[in-house]
């Protein structure tokens, strides 16, 4: 059975996990391969972005600069989840796995574990030891957590530095409901050292701290970025980027987590980098960003300098009462486009919440109005089902 169909066959979402089968399952896979250096990104905001900035800037080490190594430094980045395709979330050495690479791991992994165990995997289970299987090869892998850290899928092997980006209140029925039990659960997947990025919640730090102390690792704070103190000289970059602060700050974690591993890069190789999907500009007067929660709420609002049709919807999960509040002041109305999840928010419960904030409301209906400028936001489905329905709009009739 091919990978698309194997994966078409799992559910993306459980309500219970058992979290001992992925530890079984890599304890048959690991002697079959080899595990590069790995750097385990946590957290709730910024790890797609981060990690690729880390995975970018060491595989760029050695490419078409004069002082460049004998030979180039492979580097396989794993995040989740996916816009368009699922090649997506295995990123190899500067361009998405191709389907014959991920068939030949698919092969190989369902070889190695049998028919009993690949079935019992979960989606997001199998889809990260398929990653260690692309990744065997590579120098450094990046691997980004899913929802979790002490009980994700990502953290049955060692690691050589977490990178702890912003934490915030997302995904309570699995987490907690603080921000220091989310955090804890987050943080204790750390192991020899730990980079914090700049935090929210004082509480983070905290946590952070008396984790690291009891397991008796390394942790690192990564200072903010700001024009009085930019010791990576980021600010000129980023802005010719058109970036926003958010990723300013993302950027600063990733050279301090290449310094920590001792990885050369160069800082110039940023301008080569596309964030697809991380307040990315699709076209003059249209942004996309998948983000989905408060936090990501708040950096995209500030990143804002005029007001915006907000083409909307999300997951019923969210906060999207407190997100549509955030987003108001620069939204100039909202348009409903309907996604394709059952964990998606129903059209009464979107329309509930707009009419309780006050902002003016239609159904997307697929039309992009010169004059007006757009954002694209609430979830990857959001982003993926905007997408969709502009690659249709375009195709000539």
């Amino acid at each position: 059975m091919s990978l698309q169909h194997f994966l078409a066959s799992k559910p993306l979402y459980y309500k219970e996990i058992d979290h001992r089968r992925v530890h079984t399952a890599y304890r048959m896979l690991k002697p079959h391969i080899r595990q590069p250096d790995t750097v385990h990104i946590i957290g709730t905001n910024g790890k797609g972005s981060t990690g690729r900035m880390i995975a970018h800037l060491a595989w760029k080490q050695g490419i078409g600069h004069e002082d460049s190594r004998a030979r180039s430094y492979a580097v396989g980045h794993y995040t989740s989840p996916h816009i368009l395709t699922f090649n997506e979330r295995i990123w190899l050495n500067g361009e998405e796995a191709s389907d014959e690479v991920l068939e030949a791991a698919h092969r190989r992994l369902y070889g190695i574990l049998g028919k009993e165990m690949c079935e019992a995997l979960s989606y997001f289970e199998y889809s990260t030891l398929l990653a260690f299987v692309v990744f065997e090869d590579c120098d450094l892998m990046v691997l980004e957590a899913g929802l979790g850290g002490e009980f994700d899928a990502t953290n049955v092997c060692d690691k050589e530095l977490s990178v702890i980006t912003p934490i915030g209140i997302d995904h309570q029925a699995f987490l907690g409901d603080s921000i220091e039990e989310i955090a804890a659960t987050k943080i204790r997947s750390i192991q020899k050292q730990a980079l914090l990025a700049p935090q929210v919640y004082d509480e983070v730090v905290e946590v952070a701290q008396n984790i690291a102390k009891d397991m008796g690792a390394d942790l690192s704070v990564c200072p903010r970025v700001n024009t009085e103190a930019d010791p990576y000289e980021l600010q000129k970059i980023v802005e010719a980027k058109g970036w926003p602060d958010y990723l300013l700050e993302n950027a600063a974690v990733a050279v301090q987590a290449l310094a920590m591993l001792h990885i050369d890069y160069q800082i110039e190789d940023l301008r080569s980098l596309e964030l697809f999907g991380r307040f990315y500009a699709l076209a003059e007067n249209i942004r996309i960003d998948v983000g989905h929660n408060p936090l990501a709420a708040h950096a995209i609002e500030r990143a804002l300098e005029d007001k915006v049709v907000l083409v909307y919807n999300t997951l019923d999960d969210k906060d999207y009462d407190e997100v549509l509040r955030i987003l108001k002041p620069k939204v100039k109305r909202v348009e409903i486009i309907p996604i394709d999840s059952p964990r998606a928010a129903t059209l009464e419960q979107i329309r509930e919440v707009l009419d309780m904030t006050g902002l003016p409301y239609s159904m997307f209906q697929n039309s992009i109005e010169r004059e007006e400028n757009y954002l694209v936001f609430g979830s990857f489905y959001t982003v993926e089902a905007f997408l969709k329905q502009r690659k249709e709009h375009d195709v000539p009739k």
